[in-house]
């Protein structure tokens, strides 16, 4: 007997920024959608499925929003969704924050106010007793007359129960309005709800509430006459709305939240002494850095000492068990070596980004973004750019969908178009490669001299994007003036073992991703450099006698160096930075498969061969002043396509996207000649 499928029920997750939504949602659907202590981390809709007891329930995590009322593009995407799609789902997950239940009752209010039915999640309840915090949240349930649930998602608790009260429809609906509309606006109110037929009158407040309403504020103006119109001021509707609804939730937490007296100080607070120093702060986050650039190095070196043995036995069984001719040298000296090449890297990436996450989700990352407003703002920034900066050092792509909760129009755009100059994870292989061939195993004050070298890279990316901020702030134009209002959230114990299976996730993508660019250009890459113009194409039964500095490659890249060799470039490294405009990781797997190709001294690793490599005049090829024009150059470049469509994507505008291109790209090659011609 076929059994009928029953109809998907489709739920929001909602809640202010930094309460545990992503948390929640990944333990529903188990996913594995990255959670962080800050505010932007989700700035687009996701969604993920799971079955309760015969029931299929898809969950969309909405970004986090202090209020209906849409102040940056995240907080857009959350109000179109929720009011505009009101019909394709059945009831709202709305998570409160046990530590800020008061700011949480002001977007709830407003969300049941609006007719929805909701949900409530009270999370993080047991940070909330380690800090003297009681809530009864049966009282809460009676004076808000909605269900409440009590959770701890970074413990897995409370969440069968939320999947429980969705398979039994426990929303509740709002009888009684938690706002009532001003006695002035309320004619006005009633006209517009006749005209368009909305019985809801609090939905018809907002549409004159809101600065801009998704489009249809300009439709309900078209409705009112001149005298009508002089009533609308959004600004001041907002803040009359606000301050009679925290006049409600007062006497809401006053009968619900004791506070148990507090004898000593809390360890965030003794902690945030030094964190959040004027001075201190600064120097303890450059050491934390410091810190893990020396681990990327320290720690990698093992496994990744492996994946080079590996690749390379790899690429001798292959060469030794298959038949001779060109088959075996695609894959033994082309693909075996490009995608090794790649792989190498992964360790020290994995390192890096688990880092990143434990700081994350430690509450540190906050801490940075405080810090970090009074720094930023003389550039043409707010603290809240700096989210967007320091994910720059994981992937630019996402770093700049991130700026969408930054408010300001041209904080946003400045944060845009400065952040590809962070040192992405793309750019790690090709800084790594380079150091470890110029940089000697020393060290200074206990720090590896190739730790040192990449912090200092990572720091001339970030010096250069506030140059570059500085620069555009005069350029792009500004009305209004922003302000950082933030929660520091209290320090917490980081995931350890979920945070490393978001690594292995994030490695494998970037493995999977990278290994495809790699594996089409290896194949392109030996075909130009297996055959010359004195040869013929019978490629399966000829044995090509081309050397490399006669193949079609060769002749390609020397084509290129009149332009790339005041940068102390030769035609290998020329072939390099062309194919790198794929993705700059491209570089080293070009590389891998240029030095493989070549005959002589099979037995040395691609680093040997790199580091032994010379001119025709005796000099090394990979010395001191090339290296540094090599790291400048990548230091700078745009070099990545998928970063400039994201940019066009974000800002809309063929202008700006071009602008930065063109910048980034002429910043590159003028510096590194520089450099080159001064070094050497």
């Amino acid at each position: 007997m076929q059994t009928v499928p029953q109809k998907v029920k489709h739920i929001l997750l909602v809640g202010n920024p930094n309460v545990g939504k992503s948390t929640i949602f990944n333990l529903l659907c188990n996913k594995n959608q990255k959670t962080g202590n800050y505010a932007g981390v989700t700035v687009a809709s996701h969604q993920g499925t799971y079955n309760f007891e015969d029931e299929e329930v898809e969950i969309v995590d909405l970004p986090g929003s202090y209020s209906i009322y849409p102040t940056s593009e995240d907080e857009a995407i959350f109000t179109k969704y929720l009011i505009e799609e009101q019909e394709k789902y059945s009831g709202v997950i709305y998570v409160a924050d046990a530590l800020n239940l008061k700011r949480s009752l002001l977007l709830f209010q407003q969300i049941r106010d609006l007719g929805i039915p909701v949900l409530m999640v009270v999370n993080q309840i047991d940070l909330a007793r380690k800090r003297g915090l009681n809530i009864d949240c049966e009282k809460l349930a009676e004076l808000t007359g909605n269900k409440i649930l009590e959770t701890n998602a970074k413990a897995n608790i409370g969440i069968d129960e939320i999947k429980s009260s969705i398979r039994n429809n426990e929303f509740s609906v709002s009888e009684t309005p938690f706002f009532d509309i001003p006695s002035e606006n309320l004619g006005l109110v009633f006209k517009i709800s006749r005209q368009i037929n909305e019985k809801n009158f609090y939905k018809v407040w907002t549409l004159i509430a809101a600065d801009t309403y998704l489009g249809k504020l300009k439709s309900v103006k078209v409705l009112l006459n001149q005298e009508d119109k002089k009533c609308m001021v959004p600004k001041r509707l907002q803040v009359q709305e606000t301050i009679r609804r925290y006049q409600n939730i007062d006497k809401i937490i006053s009968q619900v939240i004791s506070k148990k007296p507090q004898f000593k100080e809390l360890l965030t607070e003794k902690l945030d002494k030094v964190l959040v120093h004027p001075v201190l702060g600064y120097l303890v986050f450059a050491i934390i850095l410091l810190t893990i650039f020396q681990s990327v190095f320290f720690i990698a070196e093992y496994p990744m000492n492996w994946i080079d043995s590996s690749f390379s036995w790899l690429s001798d069984f292959s060469k030794t068990h298959l038949p001779d001719g060109p088959l075996n040298s695609l894959i033994s000296d082309g693909i075996i070596p490009g995608v090794g090449g790649i792989v190498i890297f992964a360790p020290q990436i994995g390192i890096l980004l688990y880092f990143l996450y434990l700081l994350e989700d430690s509450g540190y990352m906050a801490r940075v973004i405080f810090l970090m407003d009074r720094f930023l703002r003389p550039f043409g920034l707010n603290g809240k750019s700096i989210v967007p900066l320091v994910s720059g050092t994981a992937c630019a792509i996402p770093a700049i969908m991130s700026t969408r909760n930054i408010e300001n129009v041209k904080e946003r755009l400045i944060t845009i178009l400065i952040t590809p100059f962070m040192t992405c994870s793309a750019r790690l292989p090709v800084y790594s490669i380079i150091i470890a061939l110029i940089f000697t195993n020393g060290t200074f004050l206990g720090f590896k001299y190739k730790a040192i070298a990449l912090l200092a890279m990572y720091f001339l990316g970030f010096v250069m994007a506030l140059v570059a901020a500085f620069i555009l702030k005069y350029f792009i134009k500004n009305k209004g003036k922003t302000f950082l209002v933030m929660d520091l959230p209290t320090y917490k114990m980081p995931l350890w073992a979920y945070d490393f299976k978001l690594v292995l996730r994030k490695v494998w993508e970037f493995i999977t991703g990278a290994g495809k660019i790699i594996l089409a250009v290896s194949v392109i890459l030996w075909f130009l450099s297996y055959f010359g113009p004195k040869d013929d194409f019978h490629l399966f039964q000829h044995e090509s006698n081309v050397k490399l500095e006669n193949s079609y490659l060769a002749k390609i890249g020397k084509k290129m160096e009149p332009a790339i060799s005041p940068l102390g470039y030769d035609w290998k490294m020329g072939v390099g930075i062309l194919s790198s405009f794929a993705a700059r990781e491209v570089f080293v797997g070009t590389m891998s498969t240029l030095y493989s190709l070549e005959d002589d001294a099979p037995e040395k690793t691609v680093i040997e061969k790199m580091r032994t490599d010379v001119r025709p005049d005796g000099e090394k090829v990979f010395n001191f002043a090339t290296g540094i024009s090599i790291l400048i150059f990548y230091a700078f470049a745009m070099q990545c396509i998928s970063t400039i469509a994201v940019v066009y994507r974000e800002t809309k505008s063929w202008k700006w996207t071009g602008i930065q291109l063109v910048f980034m790209s002429g910043l590159a090659y003028f510096a590194s000649m520089i450099v080159y011609q001064f070094l050497k």
